[in-house]
């Protein structure tokens, strides 16, 4: 199949070309003020649902007001407290743990964000991406996909577990101004990605494949 591929590989970021990220502390709300969304509606709609997700956690995960308590390793835990400050309004839906990469998945949504928190449960450090996890299939590695217009992003993302902490194993640009992108594992070393353009859904987009070679490098071919 490869062979038949017309267009030339592109040699994208590896493993060894990025730093790795070592996470950071739980945020500190800096000050109180009117909230850039309406968080009494985020309420009642919101956490009924996760209070069901998080039923299926306890005692590691439960809620308290405006704080959700996460449990990390050592018999401690954490505390994630929502923010009302303005344009800088965030909060924190618990969404899943997450057993390969022993890490809690929260949901943040934000003053107009969105973004995910991954929560390490040995450290309990916390890493911010724009896309929900999707692991491989030897679950050594996962994607997440970034992909719309406000805020404007368009990335897929590799990232692998590295001690306590993650190291970005490429990041390849994605057509999101103009399409919308998604991705797939189809093997442990190959990602088939498909766009559509945002004006006409019934027309194919750009389609190429990732693949990832024996020296750790992810080479794309296709369109």
């Amino acid at each position: 199949m490869i062979a038949r591929l017309t267009c030339l590989a592109i040699l994208l970021l590896s493993s060894m070309a990025l730093a790795q990220a070592t996470g950071e502390a739980p945020k500190v709300c800096t000050g109180v003020g009117l909230s850039g969304f309406d968080y009494k509606e985020y309420q009642a709609t919101e956490w009924p649902e996760e209070a069901r997700r998080i039923e299926a956690d306890v005692p590691s995960v439960a809620r308290r007001g405006d704080r959700l308590r996460l449990a990390i390793d050592g018999g401690k835990s954490i505390e994630l407290q929502d923010c009302l400050n303005g344009d800088g309004s965030y909060g924190y839906l618990y969404e899943r743990f997450d057993d390969p990469g022993r890490f809690y998945v929260v949901r943040t949504p934000a003053y107009e964000d969105f973004y995910y928190t991954l929560v390490m449960r040995r450290t309990g450090r916390l890493f911010t991406v724009h896309g929900a996890p999707v692991w491989a299939s030897d679950k050594t590695r996962f994607l997440t996909v970034a992909c719309s217009l406000q805020p404007p992003r368009g990335t897929l993302s590799i990232f692998t577990p590295s001690g306590d902490g993650l190291a970005t194993e490429a990041e390849v640009e994605l057509p999101c101004a103009t399409e919308s992108c998604s991705a797939r594992w189809d093997f442990e070393s190959w990602i088939s990605v498909a766009c559509t353009p945002r004006d006409d859904t019934a027309k194919k987009g750009r389609e190429f494949v990732l693949m990832r070679g024996r020296d750790g490098k992810w080479n794309r071919f296709g369109r």
